[in-house]
């Protein structure tokens, strides 16, 4: 299975241009600017190094998703960038992909880039199927990785499908877990119990606070208003977070407490500047 390296490709036939548009333009915005058609030229242009073939279609030829997902794999593992057509044939070829990319997921001795890649394209064909796999990994999540802010992401592309097995979830997650859940919520989604969970990890967790200021805001629930304000008091939130704290109580139809930031806050210091 061979490696092109049309990245590297495209890198000499860009520097080839340059130079011969050398005097041409009277910036080099102006040459950065014309990039993405000269890439597009690039694609469509018959080239050497592919005996002939042109860039933009040389994957398309290939049809075994199997084989396209191996060969993926096999440009992580050897160190080339991956080109973009490749990723866009798999894509193309929709829930025939599916089963190639779920093996992915659980796959032993693939690089971390393979799984990211097969989450994003099931995200792209619109699978639902690794839903209850995404939510295992939210349930322990640490809020530092990056593969399951991605399946977090497809999770809140799934919709209402998803959502009984999200609240059910919420129970049994980390902090960083419940917090990531909850931010995908739809507005409306959340029940009784969740309002009543919310409330409460974002009085125990302090540096939770910004980003689920506004998952209380979005639920539309009262009972939050009095944490939200004892949190915009709270002298020991900076003035981004209050900046979050104050949308969330507006959204809840009060007014949030003012509190001057003019004399301490490094974060008001720079904002003001601007």
């Amino acid at each position: 299975m061979k490696l092109i390296d049309f990245d590297g490709a495209f890198e000499a036939y860009l520097q080839d241009w340059f130079v011969r548009s050398k005097g041409l333009f009277r910036t080099y915005d102006e040459m950065e600017d014309r990039v993405p058609e000269v890439y597009q030229t690039f694609l469509d242009t018959p080239a050497d190094f592919l005996n002939g073939e042109k860039p933009g279609v040389f994957f398309e030829r290939f049809s075994d998703p199997k084989e396209l997902t191996d060969w993926m794999v096999a440009y992580e593992k050897g160190g080339v960038p991956v080109p973009d057509m490749l990723l866009n044939r798999i894509a193309d070829l929709g829930r025939a992909a599916e089963e190639s990319l779920l093996s992915l997921l659980t796959a032993e001795d693939i690089p971390q880039a393979s799984r990211m890649s097969a989450v994003t394209l099931l995200r792209e064909v619109d699978s639902a199927r690794p839903a209850a796999l995404y939510l295992s990994w939210v349930k322990g999540f640490d809020g530092r990785d990056e593969l399951t802010e991605n399946a977090l992401e497809s999770l809140q592309s799934m919709g209402d499908a998803v959502l009984p097995a999200i609240l059910e979830t919420l129970e049994g997650a980390t902090d960083e877990g419940r917090a990531a859940l909850l931010t995908i919520l739809p507005e409306g989604a959340a029940d009784d119990k969740t309002v009543r969970l919310a409330i409460s990890l974002f009085e125990r967790r302090r540096d939770l606070q910004a980003q689920l200021a506004g998952v209380l805001g979005r639920m539309g629930d009262e009972r939050a208003l009095p944490a939200l304000r004892r949190a915009a008091l709270d002298r020991e939130n900076g003035y981004l977070v209050y900046i979050e704290l104050r949308n969330a109580i507006e959204q809840l139809g009060e007014d949030a407490p003012e509190r001057d930031f003019s004399d301490d806050d490094p974060e008001y210091e720079s904002l003001k500047g601007l």
